[in-house]
């Protein structure tokens, strides 16, 4: 069939596409703990513009969904082109007639571009949000299996102890008693 095109963002990502053999036509990396919309921009405009010329047909953005600290889902949505369930408001619901500056089909394409541009940027800050909630739970647990270890070596450090001088209280009264 066809061959699958992407765009990465983040270095997991370009790297995961790269082994597995996808190609890469854009990517934007080392977007910091807050990324910004601008580093976003030029991998969204070469995906946009490979959908209006046609060498693409269909766009899906996968990312990690946060749901809470505890729970994050692995999600794929398709972006382009817009299904129905992307739109819950009922046509029938909104009857008004507007006149558009430019026209109405320039309006919608630079609608298109920002509403793209922000479910992307909307599923990089989810991700990110699921990367540190899952590193503090990560650390989390280590933190408290530290713990425990701690608790296991105090107790056998005291037996040690306790055998110790309880060694030497011996060998004090048998040396007492051989007097």
């Amino acid at each position: 069939g066809e061959d699958a095109q992407a765009v990465a963002i983040g270095n997991k990502g370009l790297g995961f596409l790269n082994r597995v053999g996808v190609k890469v036509v854009s990517h934007a990396t080392q977007l910091g703990d807050r990324p910004h919309l601008d580093k976003l921009i030029g991998p969204v405009k070469v995906l946009l513009d490979a959908y209006s010329e046609g060498k693409i047909k269909t766009v899906y953005l996968c990312y990690t969904r946060f749901i809470n600290t505890m729970k994050q889902e692995s999600v794929v949505e398709q972006l382009l082109p817009l299904t129905a369930d992307r739109f819950q408001a009922d046509k029938d619901q909104h009857g008004w007639d507007y006149i558009y500056e430019p026209d109405a089909q320039t309006v919608i394409d630079d609608l298109l571009v920002r509403y793209v541009e922000a479910l992307v940027y909307q599923a990089v800050a989810e991700n990110m949000a699921s990367e540190h909630s899952a590193r503090m739970v990560a650390m989390k647990a280590a933190t408290d299996n530290a713990g425990n270890v701690i608790g296991e070596l105090k107790l056998i450090y005291n037996k040690t102890r306790q055998a110790a001088i309880t060694k030497e209280l011996s060998e004090i009264v048998a040396g007492a008693a051989a007097v």
